[in-house]
């Protein structure tokens, strides 16, 4: 509440939990037109960090005997892990600005994907206020080499089955079915979004003495929205933003890759692509007045209603499909927006986090959680024992960097 032009209220979503600055989970708008501020903080380090759900034709079933084949292939295929490169390979510093200014379009451009694709992601998968001139040279640098890359942290892709079907008519609408395949990409901006966070608060820590801003913590730092300042965290942070889409974007093609080489069919539709980590400048009701409000949601998921006009046309009816992906081990969820959207049309995305992951590396063994799940019939693979370990107790959309889960 402590940051210029805070509108109403200040939300927490039920995953609530501790982050810097803001915390993760946490929904705040402010009122552009009266000097209400943008934070880097309320975004987060990992810029555009979205979860991704795929559907494809094959039931349980169909997949159970070439499961093994399939977790090899991505596991293979899945570039996953702590300055890993990725599965499209940029040859020069244009060609990523090209990636920063068109998102997942300049994937399609490069054979990474369908016009279909765009219709199923967030704002058509490009964010049109990019600039990439105000991302610094050590973020361009950090981003070159990891396009296409899971990274490491909370990041995963998961093979998942359908188990119930709640709302019959939105799953027709969202192409879902029971006992069917579907595969979930939970990653972001990768070292190039992490960057932008870091050099725009520093810049802004030294400019809010200038607008007369006072914050308790320098991870809250802040400007007016349409100050110098501001514009410039907006373009850089739509840039990592179009970034994010386009390494989605690449992952699904690697996915359909290892699909088509396993089971014959690589046809793999988009359900919805959705962030959960971005400041958007959108309108909204205040008082019965429209406003232009800067909607930051740092851990929580835009969820339009039904009938909005941002959602593309097969879905308007329905609503946006909002993607939750619980626990290791546990269920996932597709929701959908409904009517009145609250805390400015955001929800929850995830589970949230009951320790850190230094005290799990304290209280979990990597091997022994690897068994446990494979008991329960969850196959994985990952990058090392220590990095399972350290991801067990958290919610959400924390999970383990690589290919995992399948729930028979």
């Amino acid at each position: 509440m402590r940051v210029p032009g805070i509108v109403f209220a200040s939300f927490a979503m039920p995953d609530i939990h501790w982050g810097y600055g803001f915390p993760i989970g946490g929904v705040a708008a402010t009122d552009v037109e009266a000097g209400g501020a943008v934070s880097p903080g309320g975004v987060g380090f990992d810029i555009s960090c979205e979860v991704r759900l795929l559907a494809s034709p094959l039931t349980v079933d169909e997949l159970r005997p070439r499961l093994t084949a399939l977790m090899d292939a991505l596991d293979d295929g899945i570039p996953r892990g702590l300055g890993r490169g990725g599965v499209w390979h940029l040859p020069d510093r244009p060609s990523l600005e090209v990636v920063l200014e068109d998102g997942a379009g300049a994937a399609l451009a490069a054979g990474l994907g369908t016009e279909a694709d765009l219709l199923r992601c967030e704002d058509g998968g490009v964010f049109a206020r990019a600039d990439p001139s105000q991302v610094s040279e050590r973020g361009l640098a950090r981003g070159l080499g990891q396009v296409g890359s899971l990274g490491s942290g909370n990041h995963f892709l998961e093979v998942q089955v359908v188990e119930e079907i709640f709302a019959p008519a939105c799953a027709q609408a969202f192409g879902i079915s029971r006992s069917q395949v579907c595969v979930m990409i939970h990653c972001g901006s990768r070292g190039l979004g992490h960057q932008i966070c870091s050099d725009h608060v520093r810049t802004m820590i030294t400019a809010m003495c200038r607008y007369s801003i006072s914050v308790p913590d320098p991870q809250l730092a802040c400007t007016p929205v349409e100050s110098p300042e501001g514009q410039a965290y907006l373009g850089a942070m739509a840039a990592a933003a179009n970034y994010g889409w386009a390494n989605r974007q690449a992952l699904t093609a690697a996915t359909r890759r290892a699909f088509d080489e396993v089971v014959g069919t690589g046809a793999l539709a988009l359900v919805y692509d959705v962030s959960h980590n971005l400041a958007k400048v959108e309108r909204h009701s205040v008082a019965g007045e429209a406003r232009q409000l800067c909607v930051h949601r740092k851990g929580a998921t835009r969820a339009l209603v039904p009938g909005h006009p941002d959602l593309p046309e097969d879905l308007r009816a329905a609503g946006q499909p909002v993607l939750v992906p619980g626990s290791m081990g546990t269920a996932s969820y597709v929701l959908v927006g409904l009517d009145p959207g609250g805390a400015f049309s955001s929800a929850c995305h995830g589970a949230g986090r009951q320790m850190s992951r230094h005290a799990a590396l304290r209280q979990v063994r990597g091997e022994a959680l690897r068994h446990e799940l494979e008991s329960a019939g969850i196959a994985v693979r990952g990058t090392s024992a220590r990095g399972l370990a350290r991801l067990r107790p958290l919610g959400g959309s924390e999970g383990m960097s690589g290919a995992r889960d399948f729930r028979p």
